[in-house]
């Protein structure tokens, strides 16, 4: 038997048959979920992530919902898993203490275990904190012009002159260069072009089955983190040494901020190990959430005039009696509310994190069924999104369902694009800036149109339009 052909076997074996004696040892409490854990090891997995790549697996969700109903066991990343959809189901997922913050072993293998979506109590409320203190208005003040400067220069060098561009890398690149520079005080250069490469393959293998072998996109994304991994490390050491020096402060940057976190007898919170984990997660959930936001924009605003001529104006109407070239201001973006209420929507239809996952901490139960300590409890956000009785007409481009005027607006725990609770998204408000700033120059800069009929898109597992989203653009004439 050939080698690799035998370390497959192996690698396959091994855990399943772990998984077996695991389950003879520890019985299944009675009145579980509806459904099937599968396979051993594999369970829904392939069926889940080919949905995923296939731009079906919101039918794959609404399909067990309407085979089992809101509540349902199957088995997902080697876990035993209850997949709960709906308002209510939400508010369990984010409210409940009988649940913990718990990635597939895939996640935590790839962005590390102290990782930012891995926390819990105390040590999460801390890193929280941290952040807290770069996202706190006064702060976001002094990003606007920042961010502004930064997306003139990306727009500048990879938009002006050009006839077509490709959407999504260059969002993704621009983001990424907003995020790294403000939390993260690291300028352009090699160091930052060596770090965007490689996140860009970090992210492609955090759901997937974690089967360490040649060629899956499981080792693709080891690789890539831990070359990530050591280029951070190298900031984090860099940062310590100028932080001792008096050359940096506690509010220069994010990772002065957690390197500088002490307890009474000045003993550091964290390790160099932790700070590389958590800055892994924050470079994750801050620039592919708002990339894929500000593309998907781009994508529908092409074939849909009457929302674009809006949104055109709305900025025009901004910039009325400035200076050519002189920055957008905070009280500037207060005004762009239509644009924000359009990202909204768009955020609606095709939310970036599909769902996510936690842990049951003690037997709990939820919707009259059993969730079995250790088990992980998947929710999605697509369900709640695309349900007619919580927005009537769920496929129709609506912005207005966002306006604060609303006679009926949707129940709590119904829009979870930023997720909720304790853990909603603290990036929040700095991903409205960098939206709104980015699309300001955008709009009032281009018109473009899509270089694909065909408009699709797959997620893997952020959503991905074909090809990247190719665009025709021309220089708008200024007004």
């Amino acid at each position: 038997m050939e080698l690799p052909l035998l370390l497959a076997l192996i690698a396959i074996g091994v855990p399943v048959i772990l998984h077996v004696v695991t389950r003879l040892k520890n019985p299944r409490p009675a009145n579980l979920p509806p459904g099937s854990l599968g396979l051993p090891l594999i369970g829904q997995s392939l069926g889940f992530l080919r949905a995923m790549r296939s731009n079906t697996a919101e039918r794959w969700i609404q399909d067990r919902v309407d085979r089992y109903g809101p509540v349902s066991k199957l088995s997902l990343f080697g876990a035993p898993t209850v997949l709960v959809t709906g308002p209510a189901a939400n508010k369990f997922v984010f409210f409940s203490d009988a649940l913990a913050m718990r990635q597939p072993r895939s996640v935590r293998r790839i962005l590390g275990e102290r990782n930012l979506l891995e926390l819990n109590g105390a040590d999460h409320k801390r890193i929280r904190g941290a952040l807290a203190e770069f996202l706190k208005p006064d702060m976001l003040r002094l990003y606007v012009s920042k961010i502004d400067g930064e997306v003139r220069r990306h727009v500048d060098e990879n938009w002006t002159g050009r006839t077509t561009v490709i959407v999504l890398p260059l969002m993704k690149r621009l983001t990424f260069d907003i995020i790294t520079s403000l939390l993260f005080g690291l300028e352009r250069g090699p160091v930052r072009d060596a770090l965007a490469g490689d996140f860009e393959h970090v992210v492609e293998g955090v759901w997937s089955v974690p089967v360490d072998l040649p060629f899956t996109a499981f080792r693709r994304s080891l690789r890539a983190s831990a070359r990530a991994r050591r280029t951070l490390d190298a900031i984090i050491r860099e940062t310590k040494a100028k932080l001792e020096r008096g050359e940096a402060t506690r509010s220069s940057n994010l990772i002065a901020c957690l390197l500088s976190l002490a307890d009474d007898r000045c003993v550091p919170l964290m390790s160099e190990e932790e700070i590389v984990d958590i800055s892994i997660g924050t470079l994750i959930a801050g620039h592919d959430t708002s990339s894929v936001l500000m593309t998907f924009m781009i994508r529908h605003l092409a074939n849909d005039t009457e929302t674009l001529a809006a949104m055109v104006q709305e900025h025009d109407e901004v910039v009325k009696g400035k200076e050519d070239g002189e920055t957008l201001t905070w009280e500037d973006l207060a005004k762009i509310k239509f644009t924000w209420r359009v990202a909204l929507e768009i955020l609606r239809v095709v939310p970036p994190i599909f769902g996510n996952f936690k842990a049951a901490i003690q037997d709990t139960e939820f919707g009259g069924y059993t969730i079995p300590k250790g088990w992980q409890v998947f929710w999605t956000a697509g369900v709640t999104h695309m349900d007619a009785a919580l927005f009537p007409g769920p496929s129709k481009f609506d912005p207005s369902r966002f306006e604060n005027n609303q006679s009926s607006p949707a129940p709590p725990c119904s829009f979870v694009a930023f997720g909720g609770g304790p853990r909603i998204c603290a990036g929040m408000e700095f991903a409205r800036i960098e939206t709104l700033v980015t699309m300001h120059h955008l709009l009032r800069r281009f018109q473009w149109r899509l270089c694909c009929k065909e408009d699709t898109f797959v997620r893997d597992p952020m959503p991905s339009p074909l090809h990247g989203l190719p665009i025709e653009i021309e220089q708008r004439a200024r007004s």
